[in-house]
């Protein structure tokens, strides 16, 4: 099968790789209808995050599956999947509570990579949930996006307490950003507040709810949320960016008892022990547990009440991965959808 992988930073190859077989009897093997390139894939991209050799890509996915272990008893072949970036059980007591992210047999499923035409899927019956059919091909972007982005978006909005009655700040414009601003307004925000310089990013920002655009950033973006909510600050905070300085404003853009749901992949943030002392915030996040929400999500997609494959401006296919990761990086792409 053709499959990218990275063999340092800027440079990004599709090449033959193995095609995938079952390993466990819990896994399944899919083919791929789409994939994508994620913004946490920059950070290596980057070299911002080393790499130990060449690395197989990807771990955004939705396909129909063509094999199925002899232990895989929910999902069969045929059935349109959408699936997480953590493979999970489903089962063990952290799943259980709704957090499959930290399942104690959970596996990564960028150290498998899916930015490939084929994939193998570990814990299958815990990992995948399948479609209603098989979907119409405009719904694909959107299912796609439900396996990272769209339901880390909505662990953050689920973090940040959103709500009827709150403001939300979302700080960060990238695909998760906008889908935290969806979110939001899912979740009944009654104000949302984007915090973007971009104007494709602020556009598709009010599409999804934003009803206030902030362009300031740092301390004076903090004033400007202050000034916006009556001296306060927000109720609710998405951090969808992962560095110091989004982390800093999002903390001292809260107001006093209001939440934080941080979802950016953190890359060298410290918090001043004090200063959060003080705050009086509550701080919840980390990688989103996106297998809670899939079946939720894949409802509002295929009734569609929902939308977020907008969040795709710049499809390609799979071969043109590179471009896909040089359009992400220059922002000249929101998210880049690739087509096996």
């Amino acid at each position: 099968m053709r499959g990218a992988v990275l063999y340092a930073p800027g440079d990004v190859r599709v090449e033959d790789r193995p095609d995938p077989v079952i390993v466990e009897p819990t896994d399944a093997v899919i083919r791929l209808s789409a994939t994508c390139v994620c913004g946490s894939d920059l950070w290596p991209y980057r070299g911002v995050e080393k790499l130990d050799g060449a690395a197989p890509m990807g771990h955004e996915y939705v396909g129909v599956v063509e094999e199925v272990g002899g232990q895989v008893t929910t999902i069969r072949p045929g059935q349109f999947v959408v699936g997480s970036f953590w493979a999970s059980d489903n089962t063990c007591e952290i799943c259980r509570a709704g957090y499959q992210s930290g399942c104690v047999h959970r596996v990564l499923m960028g150290s498998i990579g899916t930015q490939s035409e084929l994939a193998r899927i570990p814990l299958a019956d815990g990992t995948l949930v399948a479609t209603p059919g098989m979907p119409d091909a405009d719904l694909v972007p959107s299912l796609l996006a439900a396996s990272d982005v769209l339901g880390t978006g909505w662990f953050g909005a689920v973090a940040a307490a959103a709500g009827p009655g709150k403001t939300v700040v979302v700080v960060g414009d990238g695909a998760v950003g906008l889908c935290g601003i969806l979110a939001a307004g899912q979740l009944g925000a009654e104000r949302v507040i984007a915090m973007s310089r971009h104007a494709p990013r602020q556009e598709l920002a009010r599409r999804f709810g934003a009803t206030d655009i902030v362009t300031e950033r740092g301390d004076e973006g903090v004033a400007r949320i202050k000034e916006l909510t009556g001296g306060l600050g927000a109720h609710s905070v998405i951090e969808a960016v992962g560095t110091q300085e989004s982390m800093t404003q999002a903390i001292r853009s809260t107001r006093p008892g209001g939440h934080v749901g941080f979802v950016g992949v953190s890359h060298d943030v410290a918090l001043q022990g004090d200063e959060l002392f003080f705050s009086l915030v509550h701080l919840h996040g980390g990688p989103a547990p996106v297998r809670q929400y899939l079946p939720e999500l894949i409802g509002l997609i295929c009734d569609r009440k929902i939308d977020p494959g907008q969040v795709f401006d710049l499809t390609l296919p799979l071969d043109q991965a590179a471009e896909g990761y040089r359009a992400m990086d220059e922002r000249r792409a929101i998210k880049a959808l690739l087509l096996p």
